[in-house]
């Protein structure tokens, strides 16, 4: 592979920023699966190991749609966000339609055509996803649940609806006859995944966010248990905090649990994988709980042996339910 797709992080953030003006790349098709595949395993360690678990075909096309939303989700949220204004994310847009064109710009488009080629993607969850980044540029709290569904279902659920579009559905479900609704296709279950996974990182990040002077827990629920915003940014943890979170943790289970209805829906090969993905990050809101809800001291990780040990438990649940 080509020396100057060789990837570390100081390199990532480079290659991740928006071009000032739109240039054709060269790079090989092989060359941009690898660099895919290693931005990938880099910056999700966790959602990368469940990627192995899949058909090359369907790895290759999911970590090509990981970089994209990367990439997006770095416009705001990555070193250079400062600079970020409307016009770049138009541009950003511009971007996104040359590549549902076929015209790839950046080293990482060349996989991401050839995905799109393979797999037919719907361009809207893409639109909708660079549109959760504008309210980035200019809101730092949320008042209700209603208004960060809205935020999760553009960052996060769009990243369901992009997948499902990889991971195929059961053609034998599909035309059996105890199945009345054959063009049911699980894009609620997609969704709620998306939505949980953001929850998730959100309650992850609590502390994180609030260094950066950003609130994503709904305000109306930190009144609801008489936690202050001041509070938040303060890191206080007590018995109102903790409260707070339980709440806010059974939420996010909440939305595995309707996600996890899809999963049987999904092609065979297809399974293992996501109820991977599944088990494994909500793992993160247990370890929570373990912290004793402290997400502004102890960041909240699965260690590598506990997430191989849910590998064969996410294996029967692909078989059996």
């Amino acid at each position: 592979m080509a020396d100057s797709l060789k990837v570390n992080p100081p390199a990532c953030n480079v290659m991740l920023q928006l071009p000032e003006s739109p240039r054709i790349t060269t790079t090989s098709l092989a060359e941009s699966y690898e660099y895919c595949r290693q931005i990938t395993a880099e910056y999700s360690k966790t959602f990368y190991m469940g990627t192995l678990l899949m058909a090359e075909e369907k790895r290759r096309a999911i970590w090509a749609v990981y970089v994209w939303c990367r990439r997006t989700d770095e416009l705001v949220d990555g070193p250079q966000a400062a600079a970020t204004t409307d016009a770049t994310l138009d541009r950003w847009e511009e971007e996104l339609e040359s590549i549902f064109a076929g015209h790839p710009v950046h080293p990482s488009d060349v996989a991401m055509v050839d995905t799109l080629e393979r797999f037919p993607m719907d361009i809207q969850p893409f639109r909708d996803m660079i549109a959760g980044q504008r309210m980035d540029l200019y809101r730092n709290r949320y008042e209700t649940f209603n208004d960060l569904y809205l935020y999760c279902y553009r960052v996060a659920g769009t990243v369901g609806l992009m997948s499902s579009s990889v991971m195929g559905l059961d053609a034998a479900q599909a035309v059996a006859p105890w199945h009345q609704e054959t063009d049911y296709s699980p894009q609620q279950e997609a969704i709620a995944l998306g939505i949980a996974n953001q929850l998730t990182n959100i309650l992850r990040d609590v502390g994180e966010d609030a260094r950066r002077g950003r609130i994503y827990l709904p305000l109306e629920d930190l009144a609801r248990f008489g936690y202050t915003e001041r509070d938040l940014l303060n890191g206080v943890v007590d018995d109102r905090w903790r409260a707070l979170m339980h709440y806010q943790i059974q939420r996010a289970r909440n939305y595995y649990t309707q996600a996890e209805r899809g999963i049987s829906r999904l092609s065979p090969d297809a399974r293992w994988p996501v109820w991977s993905a599944l088990i494994l990050y909500r793992q993160i809101l247990d370890v929570i709980e373990k912290n004793n809800y402290d997400v502004f001291r102890q960041r909240a990780y699965v260690p590598r042996l506990r997430k191989l040990l849910c590998l064969p438990i996410a294996k029967l649940y692909a078989e059996v339910r």
